[in-house]
């Protein structure tokens, strides 16, 4: 009772929001967006297909409705195109000239909350922001704003009757429930009361044995993805490879890997003093436990790694959500927070020891030298797993420890570029493996006949920079030694629907810019 006490503690500080009033719900969509159409032919364009395969052009894409219908080769690179070899166009259909441009599928952001724990974040500011960077499917994990708030935009967002893009729904374990579960059919009941909600899936933080073997056995009968933030309060008793063999879909974040990894102790190295609660505490010994794992290639480093593959099972790491441990300025210094940052965001990044994730108390070179060769070792099991056989999708965690949706995603897509993946198992990992993970393969991911007319037009090629796809463009000089900045994506087509990406970047700036001149000292604060 009483570890089951604990744990359900620590749910409810992380969702801190259940308790408040539910933030705005995105409005209608109206007008916004175009599309879709009975056919549209995107024209010209270099495909990244993120299959794996690399980039080929120009190819002319056919869509009909909400579906990919033909990729046509339609010629070679330096020459002029031959209109023969290319998809006649009716006298009503919509056509897009992508000549130069390059073409990718659609974004699938694996942990997106809409809003977190900040209080009144907007939907609209945060579905906005991840359709200007490309995403198009989001896995929501934990519906910490109440499932029903959460459904009603998966809902809205299936019929494009908002501007989003389409929501996976999952339910924080014990959500809801009247009492603590601390048995197995407690689990399977709460388990399957929550499948006939309407969430897709279960978000775990921890829990006795027993009762997370009967969860993740029950939510496996009734078709529910399960995640997991293996938690340190009960992580000795569950780490990875324990939930892994019980049946868990994913692992989110790192903790409870390094765990897996030990041979020479049982328990992380804790200071005598440590206390949970304290939020440095907290991240300060995260930042200490890789070293305490298995070396890289060890036996046990490779037992883990194969048996987690063996298991088909996927780690989603999140690398971004951390980086502010190992370089506090560069993240509070990103030059999107002026324009793109609410201030009620800013005020819930602000150093705070009520609010989760703020935990700059007295952050010093010590605690960001600790995490720099914390992520190199987490970056090595990753690189390893992936060039192994394994599953590595992407998300970000966003509206905590000052990221920002969208600019957050496509930072991680950075960070596995620092890993040591190349650029198209990058992009693989954004869109095929995210679709794969989620059972939605057949629909989503790639940019191939049958599927769903998920994707996006940018104007740089991203292998060669993924900063292009930063929704404040890059930075460089240009032809006539001026500074400037590219555009970033220039168009994010979900089901069909073409949505303008700078428009949605200025929508969401005058969000912010209402929401600064509204509140007292609304300006950011350095």
């Amino acid at each position: 009772m009483i570890r089951q006490f604990l744990s359900m503690l620590t749910l409810s500080l992380a969702i801190t929001t259940a308790a408040q009033a539910a933030p705005p719900k995105a409005p209608e969509r109206g007008e916004q967006g175009a599309g879709p159409y009975d056919r549209l032919i995107i024209r010209g364009a270099t495909l990244i297909n993120g299959e794996g395969a690399p980039p080929q052009g120009p190819v002319d894409i056919v869509i009909e409705d909400d579906r990919i219908v033909n990729v046509v080769s339609v010629g070679y690179p330096g020459v002029p195109i031959k209109d023969e070899r290319r998809p006649l166009a009716g006298p009503n259909d919509q056509e897009i000239d992508a000549h130069g441009k390059y073409v990718l599928p659609g974004f699938v952001e694996m942990h997106g909350h809409i809003g977190g724990s900040a209080e009144g974040i907007p939907a609209e500011y945060v579905l906005k922001l991840w359709l200007a960077h490309g995403i198009t499917t989001v896995r929501e994990p934990g519906s910490f704003n109440g499932l029903d708030w959460t459904k009603w935009h998966q809902e809205k967002a299936a019929k494009n009757d908002i501007v989003g893009p389409r929501i996976i729904p999952y339910a924080g374990f014990g959500m809801g429930a009247e009492e603590p579960i601390f048995n197995g059919e407690q689990a399977r009941d709460w388990v399957r009361k929550i499948k006939r909600q309407g969430a897709s899936g279960i978000k775990f933080f921890g829990a006795t044995p027993k009762v997370m073997a009967a969860a993740l056995d029950e939510a496996k009968k009734q078709n529910l993805g399960t995640m997991m933030h293996h938690a340190q309060l009960n992580v000795v008793r569950t780490s990875v490879i324990d939930s892994a063999r019980l049946g868990l879909g994913s692992m989110e974040h790192w903790y409870g890997l390094p765990e897996a990894l030990f041979t020479g102790q049982r328990i992380q190295n804790y200071p005598a003093d440590y206390n949970y609660n304290n939020e440095q505490d907290r991240f300060r010994e995260a930042g200490r436990l890789w070293a305490q794992a298995a070396e890289p290639g060890s036996e046990q480093w490779n037992k883990v790694r194969d048996e987690l593959i063996a298991l088909d099972f996927t780690i989603n790491p999140t690398l971004t959500i951390y980086e502010a441990s190992r370089d506090l300025m560069r993240e509070r210094r990103a030059i999107w927070h002026e324009e793109y940052t609410l201030p009620q965001l800013w005020d819930f990044f602000t150093p705070s020891r009520y609010a989760h994730g703020s935990y700059w108390f007295d952050w010093t070179t010590d605690e960001e030298v600790a995490w720099r060769k914390n992520y190199q070792l987490w970056m090595t099991f990753l690189n390893d797993f992936k060039n192994h056989g394994g599953r590595v999708t992407t998300g970000s965690d966003a509206g905590y420890i000052y990221k920002i949706y969208g600019f957050a995603y496509i930072r991680e897509l950075e960070l596995l570029r620092e890993a040591g993946f190349n650029a198209l198992e990058v992009i693989q990992s954004a869109t095929l493996n995210g679709a794969e993970a989620l059972g939605l393969e057949d629909q989503i991911g790639s940019v191939v006949p049958g599927k769903k007319a998920d994707m996006i037009i940018v104007d740089e090629n991203p292998l060669a920079n993924f900063k292009v796809l930063y929704g404040t463009g890059h930075y460089k000089l240009d032809e006539n030694n001026q500074p400037m900045r590219t555009k970033g994506i220039r168009y994010t087509i979900k089901d069909g629907i073409i949505y303008d990406a700078q428009e949605l970047l200025a929508d969401v700036r005058e969000i912010v810019d209402v929401a600064r001149r509204s509140t007292p000292g609304g300006a950011l604060h350095r």
